[in-house]
């Protein structure tokens, strides 16, 4: 089965820090793209972190530049967000995915404009609450 499951989310205080991880099964992460997304209730989704397959390339949110952090270790198969001075209105779900990246192709067409659902794979989300 083809999935990638988000964890690490929970509850942190005002200027805390959490790290998500995004851990493949069924297929190799190594060609692919990863980005995060969230969506805070009430409000749209929005790609926030993109990374390329190589770790050349990536992308940050206005929202998150500065405090956040897209990893990924593909010997683990997996990727990361390290998310430090977190504020109230991080509160989210964040959710990960992939989309296959070859030669030539750019992080902003395959991640950074591109919806979640939009991706070739994604996960289910882990939910994120800051306290102030």
């Amino acid at each position: 089965q083809l999935q990638l499951v988000e964890s690490g989310g929970g509850l942190v205080q005002s200027g805390g820090s959490l790290r998500l991880s995004c851990a493949a099964s069924g297929f190799r992460l190594d060609y692919y793209v990863i980005g995060w997304f969230r969506q805070a209730p009430g409000k749209e989704r929005e790609t926030i972190s993109c990374i390329s397959s190589d770790s050349g390339s990536t992308h940050y949110g206005d929202s998150v530049k500065g405090r956040f952090t897209i990893s990924r270790d593909n010997a683990k198969n997996t990727a990361y967000l390290q998310m430090n001075s977190l504020r109230p209105e991080d509160t989210a779900v964040y959710s990960c995915a992939a989309t296959h990246q070859v030669r030539g192709q750019d992080l902003f067409s395959l991640c950074v404009s591109r919806d979640l659902y939009a991706m070739d794979y994604w996960g289910g989300g882990t939910a994120v609450s800051v306290s102030s």
